[in-house]
């Protein structure tokens, strides 16, 4: 009677540790398919984007820049002092 309780017993253990180990693949293989907390919005809230800045396009190259690194000079937008000077 006691080797057939200790088979069960070692039956039992096996079983649960091939259990627990299949539980542990699942959890990570889930943990890698779902996005970091902070990749997207919550749903219903709308998702705050950054005031866009204007952009102007420079007189001598035509290259565009922000509004805030403009330099004007004879009524005309340039990118850079040198630009301007040219």
């Amino acid at each position: 009677m006691t080797r057939v309780l200790f088979w069960l017993a070692l039956v039992f253990l096996v079983l649960f540790a091939i259990r627990s180990k299949i539980r542990g693949m699942q959890q990570r293989a889930r943990a890698q398919q779902q996005p970091p907390p902070n990749a997207y919005a919550p749903p219903g809230r709308p998702q705050e984007l950054p005031d866009a800045e204007l952009m102007l396009c420079c007189a001598h190259c035509g290259v565009y820049y922000p509004a805030s690194e403009n330099v004007q000079a004879k009524g005309h937008d340039y990118c850079s002092h040198a630009h301007a000077t040219l």
